[in-house]
């Protein structure tokens, strides 16, 4: 400095006075004012014209309390007498007797017993010695100021745990937050334009200063404004001077410290309501952020629930449908139930086990109790009885579409058969009749009437041929019957027309044999070869016919084998093709035998058998018939054979992935498994190895959704078995949803392993020792002990357990009286044992502060202190204060405060 005429070194200080006033210096390190081990730097040589009135004023704002005051720094502290007052007022505290002598001895007594005193509170005071103080040293009363300053006006200023000056500093940043022209990042040039110290009034005081008039380019008006308020009615001395710090360019640090700092204090019981206030907007926010999940949580049952309601009855409907397309398409629809519908459902129904387990921690983490859902809405019990019911309802379903397609498949199979047979005999029995009702023989010569009654022979054989036709199509009818076919009424209709039919040919058959017996003895035998024609012509006919028959009869089949039984029987009746062909051949020989006695004798029925219907004509052309069919059902038994390999290689390969997948299920179920009670690294170390682990496992979603869309071929095949594996569709879909659900149970439980040891300020070291210990007593590593082995494992910790406390501790982890006690249970159990929480008695010590101390508060006194939304929220569940101290409008905090953490409807 200009005005500087002498230097004092370190240790130099022998009552030499500088011409200029002097500053403390910033101490070594950078800790603005106060070192490591809570002790304060020594002084040194700086300039300090504003310290001495900022110094003077700030003891004389505190000896006034005792009717004193002084008036020179240097001089009025060197009897001591002073100065053990002022420490005495600002202590509250009693220091030793002083001595009253004028005698230096006496002096230099009290200073000690004032440094002394300091000292006792922690302060070690370097290079400051009672003889300067007496000697009026102005540096070594100035930084004895200094240090007192500090340690009884400015240390215990702590703002969030951090050091005295940051501490203030940060007070002043957030009180001068709202206020834009004002930025205070440091506690010298910050100040110069007199707009902060403005600021901390208006914000506290609004009604004492018009902050809207000041002005940033006005900063004498701005300091003396404050000053001379903060005088009047803050009782706080005007310690610096407005030309001063506007002169300086960087106005004294130590000096606005002080004057700061009594704006502090006066304003302490507002700096109390505002920790209230924030204590109480903490665990508001905490109820608030409770009932929100709470909320989100019922919604979401209910609709899951719905679901449920609504899906069980399409699932319980077995009304069968009539034809095959529609069963498909029944099918096709449980598919995309399966496919598209299911899986975000599944989705939803762990969420909510996720998001109830998480509320459940949260409560018990903030103290609150439990959460109960509606009824019916409870995760484990209500949820899984209605999934289980789902469960069922679906494979009940599936069950009965595989089987009505199959019932379908055969009915269809046998509605044809029913058909083809029905109409090869009604084509047959077209104007048999009338044949049977002719009364020819009555007119009819000899001859004739052997002709009649050989031809009557031959339709009885022909008519027994048939009865096993009739008696076929009988009982296909009556296995449709059984099968309860749609269209049953006309199958049974049909039938009885072909029965009573054939009842009524019977009938006419015996008649008009026994009326042309009785006129045989008046006949001649006719030809033997048109009847042996007639005897041979028609069973090979009837062959022939059943041959096409059989040739062009549908078929199903499921298997290799039974196709191969198939071709098997096709070609044993080729292989009789060649007897078939000569007994033809034997049949046209007997006909050309008969043409050629008709032209050698001149017989008047030549070109006709009157004893049969069938003409080597037909008989040919049904040959060639059958012929033509043969290679058309070696085609067929080819591609059915083809279609049976291809079934197989759908079998392989579905059977081929099922058995890898199965057992890669089973194995990630068994890996969560010992992840779960397993230590390895910090919890943060194991979720990101689970959530590694999640995403390799979802990764592996299209391995299932390639085996669903093989499962689909399969089923679009009407493949009902699969013998190369034991594992179905539904064993896969059950396992994958189990797995998907676990892991994400697994890193839920993580979560809030994590949530609990942050919430409850547990150590790392002491959440590995929790698992650590309940690892080892978990001796068959399912995550869980019984009630013994608790027992032992709190003992191993330390526990002096008796029945009474081992029972109430067993209350709180098994409340449902299980007998097992869960990893989170003990989890949570232990850090309430070692960790602190809200009470309902700070909550309602903190209304009490904003209240003033009064038993009630009111709706203004909320608003004012709380942030908007919490300050309604109190108001609108608050009740009314009904004590004798009451006013219109209060309201009972206390109540309120013991019902956020009892069992409440807030």
């Amino acid at each position: 400095s200009p005005q500087c005429s002498s230097v004092l070194g370190l240790g130099e200080g022998k009552g030499r006075t500088p011409a200029c006033y002097h500053l403390w210096e910033r101490w070594k390190g950078g800790n603005k004012g106060i070192n490591q081990q809570g002790t304060y730097c020594r002084p040194t040589h700086l300039p300090c014209k504003v310290r001495y009135p900022t110094f003077t004023a700030w003891c004389n704002s505190h000896l006034r309390k005792a009717g004193t005051q002084i008036e020179n720094i240097e001089e009025d502290f060197r009897d001591g007498l002073k100065l053990m007052l002022l420490l005495e007022v600002i202590s509250g505290e009693r220091l030793a007797k002083p001595e009253r002598g004028k005698m230096r001895v006496h002096k230099i007594s009290n200073v000690n017993k004032a440094l002394d005193f300091i000292a006792s509170k922690g302060v070690k005071l370097v290079s400051i010695g009672a003889e300067e103080i007496v000697d009026g040293n102005a540096k070594m009363t100035l930084g004895m100021i200094w240090t007192i300053i500090l340690r009884f006006a400015i240390q215990d200023i702590s703002v969030e745990e951090t050091s005295a000056k940051e501490g203030l500093l940060l007070w002043c940043q957030r009180k001068t937050a709202p206020y834009k022209n004002v930025n205070i990042q440091n506690f010298h040039i910050s100040w110069k334009d007199g707009l902060g110290f403005c600021a901390l009034i208006h914000r506290h005081r609004p009604e004492l200063i018009d902050y809207g008039k000041l002005r940033k380019d006005d900063p004498m008006t701005n300091l003396n404004t404050a000053f001379d308020v903060a005088e009047k009615y803050l009782d706080i001395p005007k310690m610096l001077d407005a030309e001063d710090i506007v002169g300086t360019a960087r106005p004294d640090e130590k000096a606005i410290m002080t004057y700061v700092s009594s704006f502090y204090h006066a304003f302490s019981g507002a700096q109390k309501a505002e920790t209230a206030a924030n204590r109480i907007c903490k665990v508001l926010a905490v109820n608030q952020e409770n009932e929100q999940l709470m909320e989100d949580y019922e919604k979401l049952a209910s609709d899951l629930l719905e679901w449920i309601r609504r899906t069980i009855p399409w699932l319980e409907n077995r009304m069968p449908e009539n034809t095959m397309q529609a069963m498909q398409q029944k099918l096709e629809d449980f598919r995309d139930y399966r496919r598209l519908h299911k899986p975000p459902k599944v989705q939803e129904k762990c969420q909510l086990e996720i998001n109830f387990n998480t509320l459940q921690t949260k409560l018990r983490l903030s103290n609150r109790p439990a959460f109960m859902p509606s009824e019916g809405k409870m995760v484990s019990v209500g949820h899984q009885q209605r999934v289980g019911n789902l469960e069922g309802a679906e494979k009940g379903y599936e069950e009965w579409l595989l089987n009505e397609i199959r019932r379908l498949e055969r009915l269809d199979h046998l509605a044809e058969k029913f058909r083809q047979k029905a109409a090869i005999h009604e084509a047959w029995t077209e104007g048999k009749e009338e044949m049977l009702q002719k009364r020819d023989y009555e007119t009819a010569s000899l001859s004739e009437i052997k002709a009649l009654l050989k031809k009557h022979e031959a339709f009885e054989s022909d008519l027994a041929a048939h009865q096993d036709r009739v008696e076929q199509i009988a009982a296909i009818a009556q296995e449709l019957n059984e099968l309860d076919y749609y269209d049953s009424p006309s199958v049974n209709a049909r039938c009885q027309r072909i029965c009573d039919q054939w009842d009524a040919l019977g009938a006419l058959t015996q008649k008009r044999s026994e009326a042309l017996q009785r006129t045989e003895k008046l006949l001649e035998t006719i030809d033997q070869l048109y009847l042996e024609f007639a005897k041979r012509a028609a069973p090979f006919n009837n062959w022939m016919e059943g041959a096409m028959e059989d040739l062009q009869d549908t078929f199903i089949v499921h298997t290799i084998e039974e196709i191969q039984g198939l071709s098997t029987a096709h070609e044993q009746f080729k292989a009789t093709l060649p007897e078939a062909d000569k007994e033809r051949q034997a049949i046209l020989g007997i006909h050309n035998e008969i043409a050629k006695i008709v032209q050698t004798y001149h017989v008047n029925m030549a070109g006709t058998n009157p004893y049969t219907t069938i003409n080597p004509q037909e008989i040919n052309a049904k040959w060639d018939k059958v012929r033509q069919l043969v290679p058309q059902r070696d085609q067929a038994l080819i591609e059915e054979h083809a279609r049976q390999q291809n079934n197989e290689r759908l079998r392989r390969q579905f059977a081929n992935q099922a058995n890898v997948i199965g057992p890669w299920i089973q194995t990630k179920m068994e890996e969560i498994g010992r992840i779960s009670i397993e230590m390895h690294g910090t919890l943060e170390d194991q979720l990101t190895h689970l959530r590694q682990y999640e995403k390799s496992i979802v990764n592996y979603k299209p391995k299932i959704d390639q085996l669903e869309g093989d499962h689909q071929l399969i089923q679009e095949a009407l493949i009902f078995d699969n013998k190369h594996t034991n594992y179905t569709m539904e064993h896969i879909r059950v396992g994958w949803e189990q797995l998907l659900t676990t892991i994400a149970r697994t890193i839920n439980e993580i979560e809030n392993q994590i949530l609990t040891r942050d919430a409850k300020g547990i150590s790392q070291e002491q959440l590995n020792e929790f698992r650590a210990s309940f690892n080892h007593f978990d001796r068959k590593r399912t995550g869980i002990m019984d009630a013994e082995d608790f027992k032992t494992c709190l003992i191993s910790m330390g526990y002096n357990l008796g029945e009474n406390e081992f029972s109430r501790i067993m209350s709180i982890v098994d409340p449902n009286r299980m007998g097992i006690v869960t990893f989170q249970a003990f989890i949570d159990f232990m850090s309430r044992e070692t960790a602190d929480t809200d009470t309902a008695d700070q909550v309602m010590a903190s209304f009490k502060v904003l209240a003033g101390d009064k038993n009630y508060i009111l709706a203004d006194e909320l608003r004012r202190e709380l942030p908007p939304d919490q300050a309604e929220y109190c108001i609108a569940r608050m009740a009314p204060y009904t004590g004798p101290d009451g006013v219109p409008g209060a309201l009972d905090y206390m109540s309120f405060s013991t019902a956020l953490y009892g069992e409440s409807d807030l």
